[in-house]
């Protein structure tokens, strides 16, 4: 799809609208459905989108297949941590009420916390069962 121009252009014209609408899933999934896992694969699926029109060399310029393998247990590690913080303040595990003066604050904080975590995951799986797909076959 190197040659063309349409496709190219229309795609860095949506790329930035597809980031901006899977992060206002992720900001709003709180308040109704989505939240970090239709983000993360809204996200996924931007840099996806980037692959097919510019190439997979390109794609993994943009999202390094190392970085992308540091993203799986990064997002565990986020969402295990925000267990182990509330634990070391005084809660139980993944128990929001420690983590501000009052429940609603608390409670906001840890669900957004946890689902970035979630955002994180998801996103790095699903870039890189692309990346392992893209490749199949290539010597």
């Amino acid at each position: 799809m190197r040659l063309d121009l349409i496709l190219r252009v229309g795609a860095k014209l949506i790329l930035p609208f597809i980031l901006l609408f899977a992060l206002y899933v992720q900001f709003h999934g709180d308040y109704g459905p989505g939240g970090g896992f239709q983000a993360g694969v809204i996200s996924a699926g931007m840099v996806i989108l980037y692959a097919i029109i510019f190439g997979i060399r390109a794609a993994k310029q943009v999202a390094p297949p190392r970085v992308v393998e540091m993203m799986v247990p990064g997002g565990v590690l986020i969402y295990a941590g925000t267990g182990a913080y509330t634990m070391l303040l005084g809660g139980n595990f993944l128990e929001y009420t420690p983590l501000a003066h009052d429940f609603l604050h608390a409670h906001e904080w840890g669900i957004f916390s946890v689902e970035i975590g979630v955002l994180v995951t998801v996103c790095g799986t699903m870039i890189a069962m692309f990346y392992a797909f893209a490749e199949r076959g290539r010597s």
